[in-house]
């Protein structure tokens, strides 16, 4: 019976470790598609001369 005082701080750790790691995956990306991983570049067209000078 002498362990049983420890039953309820192990029990509240375990419980706020599992809602912790729950809302850490379970946050957004900072990224524009909301998908994870790494933002994807923008191509942006450029002009190109068409007679040489």
């Amino acid at each position: 019976m002498e362990n049983s005082a420890m039953a309820e701080p192990i029990t509240l750790a375990a419980v706020l470790f599992a809602a912790s790691l729950l809302l850490w995956l379970l946050a957004d990306s900072d990224d524009d598609n909301g998908g994870g991983g790494l933002r994807q570049p923008v191509l942006i067209p450029v002009r190109v001369r068409e007679d040489r000078r």
